[in-house]
Formats: structure tokens, C-alpha cells, sequence
């Protein structure tokens, strides 16, 4: 069974940081790629970092510089490190695997001030 727990958003202002956890059962997250997504009010579901079993990352352009994703084989997390936050980044986070499959965690949210 596909189990995905995030957690650690909440309310931060412009400039400053978080990091999120997604724990992850064994199915999904041994020897695939995870990546985190974000979706803000109004939009659709993106994709903001990518990491593989090999722990290459990747990032969208927005991202790029300011978040980092790792992951812990030996706890099945990946984690988010979000630095120099912006109002922008103010979505519910989400993980799975890349590409996705068809079952979601309930999300963290991130809400930035200005």
C-alpha cells in the first residue's frame, strides 16, 4: 500500500526558511525518483524538485538556487530545504514519486508573508 505523509510547513515570512519531510512507504520509494510538488490557490499541481535513487536533483527555474532536495534510504524520506522564501512559494507541498502515481498525501502547507 502507497503511503505518503508530509509534513513540516507553516507560516514564514519573506527571507526565511523550511524544511519539509514526506515520509514514504517502501513501494514507492525504493529505487524510484521522488520528487516534491506544489499547488497554489487557484493553479495547477507543479512540479518543484526532482532527486533520483541516485540522489541527482533537479529543479524548476523558480526554485533553483534557493530549495534543496535529499533523500534517507535508510528512513524512506525525502526532504525539502526551502531557503529565501518569496510570497510566490505559498502553496500546499506535496511528494511522490517522479513520475507520479495516482495516490496523494494530504500535503503540507507553506504560507510566506510579505
Amino acid at each position: 500500500q502507497v503511503q505518503l505523509m508530509e509534513s513540516g510547513g507553516g507560516l514564514v515570512q519573506t527571507g526565511g526558511s523550511l524544511r519539509l519531510s514526506c515520509a514514504a512507504s517502501g513501494s514507492i520509494f525504493s529505487g524510484n525518483a521522488m520528487g516534491w510538488y506544489r499547488q497554489a490557490p487557484g493553479k495547477q499541481r507543479e512540479l518543484v524538485a526532482r532527486i533520483t535513487s541516485g540522489s541527482s536533483a533537479n529543479y524548476a527555474d523558480d526554485v533553483r538556487g534557493r530549495f534543496i532536495i535529499f533523500r534517507d534510504s535508510r528512513k524512506n524520506t525525502v526532504y525539502l530545504q526551502m531557503n529565501r522564501l518569496k510570497p510566490e512559494d505559498t502553496a500546499v507541498y506535496y511528494c511522490n514519486a517522479h513520475p507520479a502515481v495516482d495516490v496523494w498525501g494530504k500535503g503540507t502547507l507553506v504560507t510566506v508573508s510579505s
